[in-house]
């Protein structure tokens, strides 16, 4: 790298004399991120693919930028109409020494729209500390709860941790977050508790000084903001947050007014109307980067969070690449006066290409699929930024892999290599890092044929289209798709698994097979009822496996203390063991538990264990009834009465005492608990040896 000047004695570069350039590179970085073309803003600059940001670190702490140079430094990013385009603009970055260079409040802004990477997060989640400290001592615990708030929900799991302990590490806890009712309930829900980050014991002469200092300053006014000089600051931080905090801030500076009310009841009544509890996916929405943008954006912003809830607006954002947003009037060429005019004009959201993109994730994972996304968003850091760099395709992979970036970045590479034109090695239907076949688990006796027949039992509740059961016309069909992959699929680390799986399918109706597993083989389903299949065995198999650790957990207590397994003496858990009756040929039960330890005299008691991932929040009372016989019917047909266990050890012909039917809870759970105990009592009356239970 060049020599630079450096201001003689101080070992250090001029902050304003490095501004020129550093400016100039940034706008011209903004008006190609504002019209969608990063990379052309990239070439515009020259040098950007060099860091265009970076002053010598020994300027840490002198050196800190302020409104409006941080303004200015931060146009780039906050013109980035996606978290996708925020990701690529750090490309050409120093990200690291410019967090460090901005103010506290400019970088909270900065995280607020996405990843950064490791080494500038350090530096930010230490702003965002300082930022919090000096918001409480400036402004006030009411007023600053709701700047808090922001940090909390711009902040990802991992980097929410990094703050509270730097808090604690700085004795800043109680002073801060801890004066703040709603934002410690905020932090609960992300499953943080305060008192798992005590401050520091205290140290006598250094915490004695800065107490001295600190109080000081406080003990001129009680209500900080409106008898010092912090209310320019507050009103210009407070026009830079999304509309919801603006509303909050409202109400609770005429609470402050009026006396009459306790600010933190009034964050708890207007809590329903923001979108709490989703960071990093709203933001770029509502934030006004200037020049029309923000009043072209607020009218389908407000929109967006009518019809979205928060988890999907913060998936959808993530995984719509660059297509969210657009200008509101088309754009002259690349690099033109006319273009770049046209690109100050603002930019608008595209409301509906953000519901489609939700739709088609909803389509592929199921609205619980998409909670859960919107989970390993919100953890990891790294899953975003996975999922912003490689939109619908991306998201698919991490919810395949249960939020694993490396095993989904896996799954991505090799969807890659399967596309037309790129060496393929098949090992048979769905054999690739994510087909089928990475599902099984053969320790816990999960096989592929054990899988195979889970996968037909949900194929066969799925209603959606199929492909055609004519042989000739299927095979055209699968031909066809190949060559040209429905809309979305092509990239999508499912299509060859899907290919493969219609294709097996198709030999299967040539061959004259007609069943398999005691299911009736129909035609394959269409593109999306697949992936719609797909999302409901991964949730099925994640509940089974939730209840075999359960039962395992259960089975390892003392008798008496035991919930599912207290009439055994020494329960053994065996998972899906095959189990044959005459009646119903050769079956899998999800788990099987034998006494060990019978009493004299006594055969050994067995119980068999039915699970069921099914959603029964919205049907009415006789569907759900219905459902709910039918399953316990299938249940003791399958696994109830004299059995025939296949599993070596344990082969032997055993009476069943009981069959328990577990249904997965939570969201999935009817809304009505009196018509819910009703239906549970009425199939276990009309199947008898049959539980019926919630979990």
């Amino acid at each position: 790298m060049a020599k630079t000047n450096r201001t003689p004695g101080t070992g250090r570069r001029p902050v304003r004399d490095s501004l020129g350039p550093l400016l100039l590179s940034a706008m011209v970085l903004w008006l190609g991120c504002a019209t969608g073309h990063a990379s052309t803003a990239f070439e515009a600059a020259g040098s950007a693919r060099e860091p265009w940001y970076a002053p010598d670190s020994s300027s840490r702490g002198t050196g800190t930028l302020l409104a409006p140079d941080a303004e200015k430094l931060l146009a780039p990013f906050l013109a980035c109409t996606t978290p996708a385009a925020f990701v690529e603009l750090q490309r050409g970055v120093d990200m690291a020494r410019l967090v460090e260079q901005l103010d506290d409040w400019s970088a909270v802004r900065l995280g607020a729209l996405g990843p950064v990477p490791p080494q500038a997060a350090e530096t930010l989640n230490r702003k965002r500390a300082a930022f919090l400290l000096t918001a409480t001592q400036e402004y006030g615990a009411a007023l600053a709860e709701v700047f808090a708030l922001f940090v909390i929900h711009s902040a990802f799991d991992e980097d929410l941790e990094k703050v509270l302990r730097q808090l604690a590490q700085d004795k800043r806890v109680g002073q801060t977050l801890g004066q703040m009712a709603v934002a410690r309930e905020q932090l609960r829900q992300r499953g943080f508790n305060l008192a798992d980050y005590p401050d520091r014991p205290e140290r006598l002469l250094e915490d004695g000084v800065r107490g001295a200092r600190e109080g000081a300053g406080a003990a001129m006014s009680s209500a900080p903001l409106f008898q010092t000089g912090a209310l320019l600051g507050y009103a210009a931080q407070k026009g830079q947050l999304p509309p919801p905090y603006r509303q909050a801030l409202d109400e609770v500076e005429s609470a402050l007014a009026k006396e009459a009310l306790a600010p933190g009841n009034v964050l708890l009544g207007v809590l329903d109307e923001m979108t709490f509890g989703v960071p990093l996916g709203f933001y770029h929405l509502a934030a006004g980067v200037g020049h029309g943008a923000y009043a072209l954006t607020q009218g389908q912003y407000e929109q967006a969070t009518r019809e979205l809830t928060p988890a999907v607006l913060m998936v959808a954002l993530y995984a719509g690449g660059k297509g969210v947003r657009t200008l509101s009037e088309a754009r002259g060429a690349p690099g033109t006066s006319t273009g770049a005019a046209r690109a100050l004009q603002g930019l608008e959201l595209r409301l509906e290409e953000l519901k489609a993109t939700a739709e088609r994730l909803r389509g592929q994972l199921g609205s619980e699929g998409l909670q859960e996304l919107a989970r390993y968003l919100r953890a990891d850091p790294e899953a975003a930024l996975l999922v912003a760099e490689s939109g619908e395709a991306g998201a698919a992979a991490l919810y395949e892999a249960r939020g694993n970036v490396p095993k989904a970045q896996a799954w991505l590479s090799q969807a890659k290599s399967d596309r037309p034109g790129s060496p393929r090695t098949r090992g048979g239907a769905g054999r690739g890092p994510g087909g089928v076949a990475s599902l099984t688990d053969e320790a816990a006796g999960l096989s592929r044929e054990v899988l195979d027949a889970k996968v037909l039992e949900v194929e066969f509740d799925v209603p959606g289209p199929r492909l055609s059961g004519d042989v000739a016309v299927l095979e055209k069909q699968l031909a066809v798709m190949e060559k040209t992959p429905p809309a979305g699929a092509a990239g999508h680390p499912l299509w060859s698994e899907y290919l493969d799986y219609g294709k097996e399918r198709l030999a299967d109706l040539q061959q004259g097979t007609r069943a398999k597993h005691g299911r009736t083989l129909e035609p394959p389903l269409k593109w999306e009822g697949y992936q719609q299949m797909r999302g409901l065995v991964l949730r099925g198999l994640a509940f089974e496996r939730d209840m075999a650790k359960l039962l395992h957990e259960d089975a390892a207590r003392p008798k008496a203390e035991r919930r599912f397994l207290q009439d055994f003496n020494e329960p053994r858990v065996e998972t899906y063991v095959g189990v044959h009756k005459p009646e119903s040929g050769l079956r899998y039960a999800d788990v099987l538990v034998i006494e060990q330890k019978p009493l004299p005299g006594q055969t050994p008691r067995v119980e068999t264990f039915s699970f069921k991932s099914r959603d029964f929040s919205g049907l009415k009372y006789d569907v759900m009834e219905a459902r709910m016989e039918a399953d316990a019917t299938e249940a003791s047909r399958k696994y109830g009465g004299t059995l025939d266990i296949r599993r070596p050890g344990i082969e032997g012909s055993v009476n069943v005492r009981r069959v328990r039917l577990i249904y997965e809870g939570g969201p999935l759970k009817p809304k009505n608990e009196r018509q819910l105990d009703v239906a549970m009592r009425a199939a276990e009356k009309e199947v008898s040896g049959v539980e019926v239970l919630f979990q």
